[in-house]
């Protein structure tokens, strides 16, 4: 087996470029989901007594159903009822978390494979078995990028709901008590925007590098064949 020859070729052909914009995407992707922490509050307007601002945190992986607002003394605090805890809606660890390790995945992958076609391109082009098994992890690649971020995608809007003024108005100690519950604001989900966008992406990156690895296996390519008429082959001697 040859040893590692660094060429930077490919990295100027399709398949190089697309491999490394795959491996910078990647990054963009579970850092964007995975690093957010975000906040939502509700302001409690009381009835003889000092208003409220309850402000809870939540983050990745968005088990919101374990973040609550309450009990409230009311003797104490606030005059009005909320005398349990009421919990936010919802637990999306299973679409962000889904999304995140694929997104490390793929960026384990990619790195691999830019270390390969850097390397050893000449034994990926010299192999046929190599490119072929490119092709078909690009292909389930591509079609895991849509399932990953049409899952997440569906989740953020879910989140964005249970976080939101749905606090208000889905809670009954808020509904029941007229002007007593205001919602009040939420930090910003841009990077969580963000990563859906990435995702998406990334799905047209990796579909469109399923050409590109293609043409390097033999399905594009095949090898060819030693011809009947080879000037190999012994001629007749001459009298």
């Amino acid at each position: 087996m040859s040893g590692f020859s660094l060429d930077l070729g490919p990295v100027k052909e399709p398949i190089g470029f697309i491999k490394f914009l795959q491996w910078i995407f990647s990054i963009f992707a579970f850092a964007t989901c995975g690093g957010y922490s975000g906040q939502t509050s509700i302001f409690l307007t009381c009835r003889n007594a000092q208003n409220i601002t309850w402000t809870r945190d939540f983050f990745y992986p968005f088990r919101l159903s374990k973040i609550s607002f309450g009990p409230l003394d009311s003797t104490a605090n606030c005059n009005n009822t909320w005398p349990s805890s009421v919990y936010l809606v919802g637990d999306f660890a299973s679409s962000a978390e889904f999304f995140v390790t694929f997104a490390v995945l793929v960026f384990l992958y990619c790195t691999a494979a830019l270390i390969l076609y850097l390397g050893y391109m000449h034994l990926y082009r010299g192999a046929g078995k190599l490119p072929m098994i490119d092709f078909i992890i690009t292909v389930i690649i591509s079609f895991l990028w849509l399932v990953s971020t049409s899952a997440w995608a569906k989740a953020l809007v879910d989140i964005k709901t249970s976080t939101g003024s749905n606090i208000v108005t889905g809670t009954e100690y808020c509904t029941t008590q007229l002007g007593f519950c205001h919602f009040n604001e939420i930090r910003r989900m841009g990077s969580l925007n963000v990563s859906v966008v990435v995702g998406f992406l990334n799905l047209i990156l990796w579909a469109g590098n399923a050409w590109f690895v293609y043409k390097e296996t033999n399905l594009h390519n095949p090898p060819s064949s030693t011809s009947p008429n080879d000037t190999s082959s012994p001629s007749p001697s001459g009298m």
